[in-house]
Formats: C-alpha cells, sequence, structure tokens
C-alpha cells in the first residue's frame, strides 16, 4: 500500500500559476511512473501529465507548452507546475503512482485529489 498526499491546489485568477506537488510513501522498492490526471465538474477524470523514472514525460494535449511535470526520485515526489491557467483547466487534481512494492507486489494507487479553481 502506498501513501499519496497532494498539495498546492487553489483559487487563482485566469493567467495565473500554481504548482502541485505529490508525496508518496509506504513499501515501496520502485515507482516507474508518476502522474497528474484531473476530472473536471461533470466530467470523467483524464491525464494530464505523466513522467517515467527515467525522466521521459506525456503531456496531454490540452496543456502543452504551459504545464511542466517533474519528479524526484530520490524523495518519491512529483511535482506539476502550472503556468498560464485559464477556465478550463478547473478541475480537481490527482496524482497516481505506478511501481512495485518491497513484496513485489503491482502499485497502482491515487492521491485524494486537490482542487484547482480557475476564474476568468
Amino acid at each position: 500500500q502506498v501513501h499519496l498526499v497532494e498539495s498546492g491546489g487553489g483559487l487563482v485568477q485566469a493567467g495565473g500559476s500554481l504548482r502541485l506537488s505529490c508525496a508518496a510513501s509506504g513499501e515501496i522498492l520502485r515507482i516507474n511512473t508518476l502522474g497528474w490526471y484531473r476530472r473536471p465538474p461533470g466530467k470523467q477524470r483524464e491525464l494530464v501529465a505523466q513522467i517515467t523514472s527515467d525522466g521521459s514525460t506525456n503531456y496531454a494535449d490540452a496543456v502543452k507548452g504551459r504545464f511542466t511535470i517533474s519528479r524526484d526520485n530520490a524523495k518519491n515526489t512529483v511535482s506539476l507546475q502550472m503556468n498560464s491557467l485559464k477556465p478550463e483547466d478547473t478541475a480537481v487534481y490527482y496524482c497516481k503512482a505506478e511501481g512495485v512494492s518491497y513484496r513485489l507486489t503491482t502499485i497502482s494507487d491515487w492521491g485524494q485529489g486537490t482542487q484547482v479553481t480557475v476564474s476568468s
């Protein structure tokens, strides 16, 4: 079992910036992929960005050029720098970790979510 704690959400005006952080703890042998997802109001959860242990990244088209994902492998943390925020970025943002535990079981765990609201 891996525990993920997100922080950094809040209310910001359009054009502003926010930085989300997520820390993973527990029986972690290796985290292969860390990602950020979001669930806009009335919609399904969607991928925002992912980063692998070797630093490869993947972004949703809607956030390319505005959001940057980064991670600290030693601390098992991942961050999402969000710039030029738009009202359509309003959502609950979730951190996800995928990897292997000390018991050699698969890790696929979610954080509790943090609200990001962008006003126009």
